[in-house]
């Protein structure tokens, strides 16, 4: 009899199904190209991507490639999501542990004494238990298999969104070290401009003692000096701030922050391989958490539905009884049971019906999402292409500017020393020179900030070493 319990229990389980829909992939519109990848880039190998690439081979600037190392093991972020994934490994266990049997095992000795009535004498009672019992509801229907298929889908999109925070967290880091070194270049900038326009000062000074000048000309050229000197002070508080804010990236306190490569001498490639849109699908890690999020919507659907159908619970229990404890293994002490139970829902007020609908409805709602997150990825990565393009050109015309300025300035300043100009003219291109270098520093720091937007869009950077 036991055989026969036990076979027929193997061949109900292996006949169960599981209800509610498998997960197949939302469609999705996947352009053949990127807008804004220059015709080079569209020629190149379909395989061959920047997103591809581990953030160490695109940022190769030792100092911040250390940087970079001490956020991913120190970031508060990084770590969060580290321990959310411990959470949701958890939660897949106990997930799963609801549709295995619980077993559990229990003793007990009773010893009582009633006392005498009027119509019952005094009586004594010894009972005394050791049982092991078993409780198990079967999932012939996929309740527990469908919720832990929704358990581990959001286990992978935890561990995705820590790829996302990672992919994040190096993007940041790297644009924060390149907005700390155009500072540096603007300070180095406006002290060698300040100490330049000194010592042009305490020339038109003499000048203006030995009479070949006027006091008009001094004071222009103090207006210069005046104008580089206020702008030191102010790129000292902000690169301080900037190196609190990159400390704070890597988990520790305010503090300075060591130094590498100059921003003119950052390597980055004039035309970035994007690769192919369809790659973009398994690259980011946001794409990916989505679609997980996804699975495991779809799988609570049949969660949801099981509930239209019987419970199916066996009970069993077998152990030993006896009034004795020296006689509870022995003479005819033992003792089983076993069981089951069939519960068919009727009425519950419309709860299941509108806890489908729900997860159907919750399903629906990410499917958009997931197909809305790709949507927003293909313009991320559109708009980065065309503004890491127009920013290398709006550099290479901001060179020819800058060149330009500082050689009127070096011919108004020759021209005031022979007496052919007067004081104005030097003033005007001096200025001019000045905001020149100042834009050109400006425009060498966005089109590196153009590259990392483009390696972050192109799914890049949550490689580990």
């Amino acid at each position: 009899m036991r055989r026969v319990i036990a076979v027929s229990v193997v061949m109900l389980l292996t006949s169960g199904c599981a209800v509610g829909p498998n997960y197949k992939r939302p469609l999705v519109d996947v352009p053949s190209t990127y807008r804004g990848a220059v015709p080079q880039a569209r020629e190149q190998s379909a395989v061959e991507s920047i997103g591809d690439q581990k953030w160490w081979e695109v940022f190769q600037d030792k100092q911040l490639q250390d940087l970079i190392h001490s956020a991913l093991q120190q970031n508060y972020d990084v770590r969060i999501a580290a321990a959310r994934i411990l959470e949701a490994q958890a939660q897949v266990g106990i997930t799963r542990a609801d549709g295995l049997p619980a077993i559990t095992a229990g003793a007990q000795s009773i010893d009582q004494r009633v006392p005498r009535t009027k119509l019952f004498h005094e009586y004594e009672t010894s009972a005394h238990q050791v049982d092991l019992s078993l409780a198990w509801e079967l999932d012939f229907w996929g309740r527990y298999r469908r919720a832990t298929e929704s358990a581990r889908a959001s286990l992978l999109a935890t561990e995705w969104a820590r790829e996302a925070v990672i992919s994040t967290l190096v993007s940041d880091v790297a644009a924060a070290y390149f907005q700390l070194r155009e500072l540096d270049l603007e300070l180095e900038i406006s002290q060698r401009t300040l100490a330049s326009r000194q010592d042009s000062l305490g020339i038109t000074q003499m000048l203006a003692n030995g009479g070949a000048t006027s006091m008009l000309d001094v004071r222009q050229a103090e207006q210069l000096v005046f104008t580089a000197a206020e702008t030191i002070p102010d790129l000292e508080r902000r690169i301080e701030q900037q190196e609190n804010f990159i400390s704070t990236l890597l988990g520790n306190n305010p503090g300075p922050i060591a130094r590498g490569t100059k921003l003119t001498e950052q390597p980055h490639m004039p035309d970035v391989p994007a690769g192919l849109p369809s790659s973009l699908l398994g690259r980011r890690p946001d794409i990916r958490q989505s679609e997980a999020q996804l699975i495991a919507a779809n799988a609570q659907i049949g969660v949801a539905k099981a509930d239209y159908f019987p419970q199916i619970n066996l009970t069993a229990s077998s152990g030993f009884q006896s009034s004795a404890l020296t006689s509870l293994f022995t003479g005819p002490a033992g003792m089983w049971n076993f069981g089951g139970s069939l519960a068919q829902p009727i009425f519950a007020g419309g709860r299941i019906r509108s806890n489908v609908r729900f997860t159907e409805a919750r399903q629906q709602e990410l499917a958009l999402v997931y197909q809305q997150t790709i949507q927003q990825a293909f313009r991320g990565v559109s708009d980065a292409l065309v503004e890491y393009r127009k920013d290398r050109e709006f550099r290479e015309q901001q060179e020819k500017l800058t060149f330009s300025a500082q050689d009127a300035a070096q011919l108004s300043e020759t021209r005031y020393r022979g007496g052919a100009t007067s004081y104005l003219e030097v003033l005007t291109n001096e200025t001019n020179y000045f905001d020149a270098e100042l834009g050109l520093a400006q425009a060498q720091l966005n089109e590196l900030l153009g590259l990392v937007r483009i390696y972050r869009n192109l799914g890049g950077g949550w490689q580990e070493r």
